[in-house]
Parts: C-alpha cells; sequence; structure tokens
C-alpha cells in the first residue's frame, strides 16, 4: 500500500492494519522528513487518545493529515506503533 499526498509518496508498506477502513502503515515505513508534529489530539472510545501529524511535501502543508495512538487501549493493540492518513491523503495498491 501506498500514501501520496502532492504527488509525493509518503509511506509505502505491505504490512498495513485496517481498522474503520483506514490503513494503519507501520510507523518506520512513513517518510520522516514530510512529517511534522502537531498540538492536536482527539478520543476515540476504544482506541484511546490519539496525536497527529501534519505534512509538508513542497513547502505545502496539509495540517493534521496523519494520525497514530502513542498508547493504544488494549482492544487496538494492533494498531500500536502505526500510523493512517486522511484529509486528501490518496491511499492506493
Amino acid at each position: 500500500m501506498k500514501a501520496t499526498w502532492n504527488g509525493v509518496t509518503v509511506a509505502e508498506s505491505d504490512d498495513t492494519v485496517v481498522v474503520e477502513g483506514n490503513h494503519y502503515f507501520p510507523a518506520g515505513s512513513v517518510r520522516e522528513d514530510v512529517l511534522r508534529p502537531s498540538t492536536t489530539h482527539s478520543t476515540c472510545p476504544w482506541k484511546g487518545q490519539a496525536s497527529y501529524y501534519s505534512l509538508e511535501v513542497d513547502g505545502k502543508v496539509n495540517p493534521d493529515a496523519a494520525w497514530y495512538y502513542p498508547d493504544p487501549k488494549p482492544a487496538a493493540a494492533e494498531i500500536s506503533g502505526r500510523v493512517a492518513f486522511w484529509r486528501g491523503v490518496d491511499i492506493t495498491d
């Protein structure tokens, strides 16, 4: 699977976990050079608290376009150490 934004592949892996229709990529498969820390957080009742990254590619920023669960609840243990995308990031085979 590939995650692409602004014409650039930001993550690529054959090992994604799909939860609620979202592909969670191993953190090591995500390009660190395009990730920008965000102060945004959200809470899911069964996964726990999510943290976000913005993506920056070729001078363009996509705010809070990636998220991860630093300490997921036990029911969501399979997404530990993984990152998912939205907000215009294309996920393709």
